[in-house]
């Protein structure tokens, strides 16, 4: 899925639910729904690395980790308040 995002995916890439999946279930338009992509991440088995990846790469569009870009802002601004 993410072949065209990230050209040198980190290992736990190939393991994730949405390996094989069409990248617009991850990436919607604004306003879409989002239950289809926040389902697979629901049981997936990376879901963690995932979201540490999009967090640490300051990632701003889609659904990462089962998160949105609005759900990862909060979380950064959450721990730089924790830190």
């Amino acid at each position: 899925m993410y072949e065209t995002l990230i050209p040198h995916r980190p290992a736990w890439m190939w393991r994730s639910a949405c390996h094989g999946r069409s990248i617009d279930d991850f990436f919607p338009t604004p306003g879409a729904d989002t239950a289809s992509a926040r389902a697979t991440c629901a049981r997936c088995p990376v879901r963690e690395e995932c979201l540490a990846f999009a967090l640490a790469d300051r990632t701003t569009q889609g659904i990462w980790g089962g998160t949105d870009e609005t759900e990862r802002r909060v979380l950064r601004r959450q721990r730089r308040s924790a830190a």
